[in-house]
């Protein structure tokens, strides 16, 4: 329940963070709505703030409020490879009260049934992957992560992709700590 609960906000932080993509006009021609009758549009997200590479945000929900933080690593290798956006997350919804929920997106397909091996600050966790994020295989490792991040100075994750590609992604965590903090007031975390 962990993986599916965070799918589905892991899929609403990319909507309000990533530029909307152009819709594909519909194949038949639909009648022009009133503009009264039109849906509401989905809340945007409120950025709370920026700290040395990390962004914190929040968002309305139905039943609640997730707030986010988001980090892109430093470095990269190979400096070469083509890749989508890489980036960490720690999320918290108040819906399905979770909280610190990490997932590193790697930018490609992890390979099958593969780990991600995560070092924070000497400190060292497997991830599990599915498609092109990692993640931790419970809450308790979840808590355990965060707190490394709130201490460390960098994280670095290693995983090979679907192709058999190793990559290794290092994020400073410089600004982490605060932007934790502006996530963890929004959303009524006590540390």
């Amino acid at each position: 329940m962990h993986y599916l609960t965070f799918a589905t906000t892991l899929g609403a932080a990319f909507l309000l963070v990533l530029p909307a993509l152009a819709q594909t006009p519909p194949a038949k021609k639909q009648p022009v709505k009133p503009l009264a009758a039109a849906a509401p549009a989905a809340p945007q997200p409120k950025r709370l703030g920026t700290t040395d590479g990390w962004t914190a945000y929040t968002s309305p929900e139905a039943n609640g409020h997730i707030c986010y933080l988001v980090g892109s690593p430093t470095k990269s290798e190979p400096a070469n490879l083509k890749r989508n956006a890489v980036h960490v997350l720690v999320t918290h919804n108040t819906a399905d009260k979770t909280s610190n929920v990490v997932s590193f997106v790697a930018g490609y397909p992890f390979k099958d049934q593969s780990d991600a091996d995560l070092d924070v600050g000497g400190k060292k966790f497997s991830l599990f992957t599915k498609d092109d994020t990692a993640w931790a295989r419970d809450s308790a490792t979840d808590k355990a992560v965060v707190e490394a991040m709130q201490k460390g100075k960098t994280a670095t994750i290693k995983g090979s992709s679907a192709r058999g590609t190793a990559t290794t992604d290092v994020y400073s965590l410089a600004g982490f700590a605060p932007a934790l903090a502006e996530i963890d007031k929004a959303c009524k975390v006590k540390r």
